[in-house]
């Protein structure tokens, strides 16, 4: 399974949510550090859940890592977009 998909997965099954965005980009840091050829080295991920009403910018963002568990280590640069 790619990282894309595992990302996907994890995410899907632990918010439920009623958005999910997860897109490679990691070509448009080629040349950058951490930059792996093949890609799956960054991404930009875009959640939305009922999940996080009530939950810090920081506690959503905690959310996410802890779901994602190992996969985190795997990756150079995430960012997140996380709303309700």
């Amino acid at each position: 399974m790619s990282i894309t998909d595992e990302i996907r997965a994890r995410l899907q099954a632990t918010f439920d949510p009623s958005e999910l965005d997860v897109i490679d980009d990691s070509e448009s840091h080629r040349g950058h550090a951490g930059f792996r050829e093949g890609g799956e080295s960054h991404f930009n991920v875009r959640i939305r859940s009922e999940a996080f009403q009530g939950q810090s910018r920081v506690a959503r963002h905690r959310a996410v890592h802890a779901a994602l568990g190992d996969v985190v280590p795997r990756i150079h640069a995430l960012a997140l977009d996380i709303d309700v």
